[in-house]
């Protein structure tokens, strides 16, 4: 924006204001300084300096203006007197002790009558009130050293010209170009037509026709000093730079799929050879169309924003090829020059990236689905579902609307006086966290939430899956790579992430993917990644210990948390220590442990303090966390990813109390998944440079399936088992297990 910036090594700030205002007071020229800090009152003058404090309470922001005349109304003193009041009161916010006993009403006293601290010492024999004589006397020399801090330096050495000052037009073409690259939309707005149009608003595109015409384009391509592209459907738009300050830009028609083949060529051969990187948004839509390779050089501007910014990834879909290709020339530069200053460039380009063309692969190659096994299990959950219905009304006495919360609220906490009604402004709450607290004592909440369960699988899966099977069977669901804000891959159409695995019924599910003639499922599902990953980035030692003796981790942690022998350990203490272990994971509370484990919040309490006790290095890790992220205002994996915390900031305590709960259990949740997204691109790599015909078809949380073709399943193993344990290096090694099937469910 062309505003001169003026910093130097070993000067603050302050000192740097009040050397420019007195510069510009021997020039005559009037100055405003705005701040929040009232240390620069001491810089004000009568006409010529002034400042300008502003103060925010309760969203409302006002502004004070101060000129000499205006501090000795509010302060009684002079602006020169400012520094005299903190070498007697001191500052804290500054570390400037002042005089201990001395607060501002005195210090104001004392300087309105005295004038300056040189002056006071010569009178303090005079001051009547003892207890602040005696601390003048005694601590005359903390008034010296914090009038020394207190004061700013107006006469620093600044390498500084009045001139240097003068503003030009500050909506320029780079500042609308990064306003465009940060999203500030509504200062977009300030920039009037005609500085939109220098700032480089979309240029016009010329259409390329012929081989001739695109090989003359490409060859500028490869020298270019930056480049965007979009391609959407069959139109491929080009922008690029040669150095000067308009960009060019170029489109491209495939109209048939061997046009868009033989131009994908020779988009891949001037990526490879082009000089700067390129841009592009959405990379994964136009792979299948344009047949791109992997390179060095390309770059997806929608991977980069969402690893910038996890909270707010860029969800609006791409459809326009020259505004898509021109947003990703403007943003490429700046916003891979913020992935590197943040630490983040192998995360990008040794996981995300790569990873572009590993989902590609998977969502073209779907899973196979049995349509009518699937018609089936539908069926056979309807029959459940109305005998269940019947159940239900028979032990309710009367017949209801079981999917009427109201209703249902009525018969369970009135008509049958169940404990534990909470009764809200619509009626009685029937949430799982209520009836599971019911469960096991009273038959009708048992029968009520089987039915919920049961519901909730044919409506949202075995009913639904069905409009997703192809002509050929096949499944094809999307995989999202910009959505969590862990670094966890989610899908949809249908989401495959959320397959049921908490109970039989909803395992039995699986049974209805299968694979295709000739092949198997060969499963590879890591073995308590994120307690894995817990103990190595903990550095606890009894902890890494435990694994390493190669028994049951919830068995060591039982008999070392209840103190009682290993072979003691019942297999209701390892249920007990097995929830602790993942709770501590995802910073699990007493109360949510307590509802958990249908036990008092005092036995959770102890249950945690038992288990910080026994791995001590554990609760410092965890804690550290927490301090870090209130320091950085971010919580970090392994490999750099960054999940921004500013629930920390907020003044709600619960909001707060799940701040900490990020900032904790982020680092390990989205390592696990920083691992996981490392083995794909492993394992996807492995399966092609042997050339093999069995192919990664899904991903579900931590396990990968690999639908594999007969006579390569060892071959296949050993991909999964190497490419998955190799992923990261850690204190405790991954443990992979791996299965084969005939169905999804067999293989797990």
């Amino acid at each position: 924006m062309g505003i001169r910036v003026v910093s130097k090594p070993g000067i603050e700030a302050d000192d740097v204001i009040g050397t420019i205002s007195r510069i510009a007071m021997k020039a005559d020229t009037d100055t405003v300084i705005i701040s929040g800090d009232r240390d620069l009152l001491q810089l004000v003058t009568d006409s010529s300096v002034k400042l300008r404090l502003p103060h925010t309470s309760r969203g409302t922001t006002t502004v004070e203006d101060f000129y000499a005349e205006d501090v000795l109304k509010k302060y009684r003193v002079s602006p020169e007197g400012i520094i005299e009041l903190k070498a007697l009161m001191g500052d804290s916010s500054d570390n400037i002790p002042g005089v201990p006993k001395i607060g501002e009403k005195t210090a104001t006293a004392l300087i309105e009558k005295y004038g300056t601290i040189e002056n006071l010492k010569e009178h303090i024999p005079e001051i009547e009130k003892k207890s602040i004589r005696e601390t003048l006397e005694e601590n005359f020399d903390m008034a010296v050293m914090s009038k020394k801090l207190a004061t700013i330096d107006t006469a620093a050495d600044l390498d500084f010209k009045l001139e240097e000052a003068e503003l030009s037009d500050i909506y320029t073409g780079k500042a609308y170009d990064m306003f465009v690259m940060l999203e500030f939309k509504s200062l977009l707005k300030r920039f009037d037509e005609d500085r939109i149009d220098t700032a480089g608003d979309l240029p016009s595109f010329k259409e390329l026709r012929g081989d001739d015409e695109l090989r003359e384009a490409f060859l500028k391509w490869k020298t270019a000093d930056r480049a965007g592209f979009y391609g959407s459907g069959d139109h491929f738009a080009l922008v690029l730079n040669g150095g000067g300050d308009g960009a060019e830009g170029f489109l491209i028609t495939g109209e048939s799929a061997e046009d868009r083949e033989r131009i994908g060529e020779m988009i891949n051969d001037a990526l490879a050879a082009s000089k700067a990187l390129s841009f592009t948004a959405d990379l994964k839509s136009q792979l299948k169309t344009w047949g791109l390779k992997p390179s060095a050089k390309l770059k997806d501007i929608r991977i980069i924003n969402y690893l910038l910014n996890p909270l707010n990834p860029d969800k609006d879909p791409v459809t326009d090829a020259k505004k898509s290709a021109f947003e990703a020339y403007l943003k490429g530069d700046e916003a891979y020059a913020l992935i590197k200053e943040r630490g983040m460039e192998n995360l990008l380009n040794e996981i995300e990236m790569p990873l572009v063309f590993v989902l590609s692969d998977m969502e073209r190659e779907g899973i196979r689905a049995d349509r009518d096994s699937l018609v089936r299990f539908s069926k056979q959950l309807g029959e459940e579902i109305e005998k269940l219905h019947g159940g239900i009304i028979a032990l309710a006495g009367e017949d209801f609307n079981i999917n009427s919360p109201k209703q249902l609220g009525v018969i369970l906490f009135e008509k049958m006086n169940l404990p534990g009604g909470k009764k809200t402004k619509t009626g009685y709450s029937t949430s799982a966290e209520v009836l599971e607290k019911l469960s096991g004592t009273y038959p009708i909440v048992d029968k009520i939430l089987e039915y919920r369960g049961f519901s909730k699988l044919k409506s949202t899966y075995t009913d639904a899956l069905a409009d997703f099977i192809d002509e050929g069977g096949r499944i094809h669901s999307t995989f999202n790579q910009t959505v969590t804000a862990t670094g966890r891959l989610s899908s949809d159409n249908p989401n495959m992430q959320n397959i049921p695995v908490r109970t039989e019924r909803g395992r039995e599910l699986r049974r209805v993917f299968v694979p295709e003639e000739g092949f198997i499922f060969v499963d590879a599902d890591y073995s308590q990644i994120e307690l894995r990953i817990l103990a190595s980035l903990s550095g606890d030692e009894k902890l890494i210990a435990a694994y390493g003796t190669g028994s049951d981790i919830h068995a060591i942690t039982a008999s070392q948390v209840f103190h009682v022998p290993l072979e003691e350990v019942t297999p209701a203490l390892r249920r007990n220590a097995k929830a602790v272990n993942f709770g501590i994971v995802y910073g699990i509370s007493s109360f949510g442990l307590s509802q958990g484990l249908s036990i008092t919040r005092a036995e959770a309490k102890e249950y945690i303090e038992r288990y910080f006790e026994t791995y001590p290095g554990v609760k410092a890790y965890l804690d550290g966390l927490v301090s870090l992220a209130k320091k950085t205002g971010y919580a970090k994996t392994l490999f750099g990813r960054i999940r921004p915390v500013p629930e920390l900031k907020d003044s709600n305590f619960m909001k707060r109390s799940f701040g900490e709960r990020v900032a904790m259990n982020m680092p390990i949740q989205g390592t696990a998944a920083d691992i996981m997204k490392i083995a794909m691109v492993k394992v996807h790599r492995a399966l092609r440079e042997e050339k093999l015909n069995s192919r990664l078809v899904l991903q579900v949380h931590d396990e990968l399936l690999v639908e594999t073709a007969l006579g390569e399943e060892e071959k296949v193993r050993d991909i999964l088992k190497q490419g998955m344990m190799s992923a990261a290096s850690l204190k405790v090694p991954l443990e992979v297990e791996i299965n084969s099937g005939k169905d999804f469910y067999d293989a797990h």
